[in-house]
């Protein structure tokens, strides 16, 4: 069973299985590079790993269930047969069943329980869940998105469908919410949720995000290109990191694994003593 460290977040690296994923550029669309990316991210330092088999960036078109299935599920098998913790990153409450009957520990929604029966599956399965906001579709979210308060409005959607999570019977313990950096956001709405995510995470649970390498990052770091931003998505992660959040969702495992230890060092002594003890 996976349980989230004490001391610091857990890292959680991306396994995009697509051919259009905004940053990887279908570099993992192969099973075994996505199998083999996913090995060297465990080895890295990577706590779970989230495979995806279909793209979410702005613009992205959607892809069938057999098709998403196709994609993720020989992957899944793989690592979680090598004790791997994964997570399934689905819209969809069916690609989420076979692949936590593959091996998947977590769903990560984007869609806040869309799916009607996503609710149901996690319930019965005792799985982890992640929700996620998102202000329209990946189609369209980034065409024009408004709010009169991004951070009252993001936090009460979550705090609403982890209530409705709670009522369909998924134990409190096991949700996890996650803002939404970039799902139907401008820059500063972006900015003002990472901002507050002290706010979020003093909802009682725990908090996902995801920053790694989004354009967000390139415009705060002056129009950074994908390539460039890893800096950028490393201040964002350590902030996210001194402002209570739980998991975080990165790229560059490696990178991020000790930026991740640095900062539990500093920001609780008393237990990285105890660690030289």
């Amino acid at each position: 069973m996976f349980r989230l460290p004490d001391d610091r977040p857990a890292l959680m690296g991306i396994v995009n299985v697509t051919p259009d994923s905004f940053s990887e550029h279908g570099l993992n669309f192969n099973r075994s590079d996505a199998v083999d990316a996913g090995l060297k991210m465990f080895d890295e330092g990577a706590d779970l790993l989230d495979i995806g088999g279909e793209s979410t960036r702005p613009g992205a078109d959607p892809v069938s269930i057999e098709e998403e299935l196709r994609r993720v599920v020989p992957v899944i098998e793989v690592l979680a047969a090598k004790g791997i913790a994964l997570s399934i990153d689905t819209r969809k409450a069916a690609v989420a069943k076979v692949a936590l009957s593959a091996g998947a520990l977590i769903v990560n929604d984007v869609t806040a329980l869309g799916d009607p029966e996503m609710a149901s599956v996690c319930a019965s399965t005792g799985c982890f869940l992640c929700l996620m906001h998102m202000q329209g579709a990946p189609q369209t979210m980034q065409a024009n998105p408004t709010y009169d308060d991004v951070v009252s409005e993001v936090l009460q959607f979550l705090l609403d469908r982890a209530c409705l999570a709670e009522q369909s019977g998924i134990a409190g313990e096991k949700v996890w919410i996650d803002p939404g950096i970039g799902f139907g956001k401008t820059p500063m709405h972006n900015l003002l949720l990472l901002n507050s995510l002290s706010r979020l995470a003093e909802s009682g649970y725990p908090v996902l995000i995801g920053v790694s390498r989004k354009s967000s990052i390139g415009v705060f770091a002056g129009g950074a290109t994908v390539e460039h931003r890893l800096p950028g998505t490393l201040a964002a992660q350590v902030l996210a990191q001194a402002f209570g959040v739980r998991v975080i969702r990165a790229h560059d495992v490696g990178e991020a694994r000790q930026a991740i230890d640095v900062a539990a060092a500093i920001l609780r002594p008393s237990s990285f003593s105890k660690r030289l003890a």
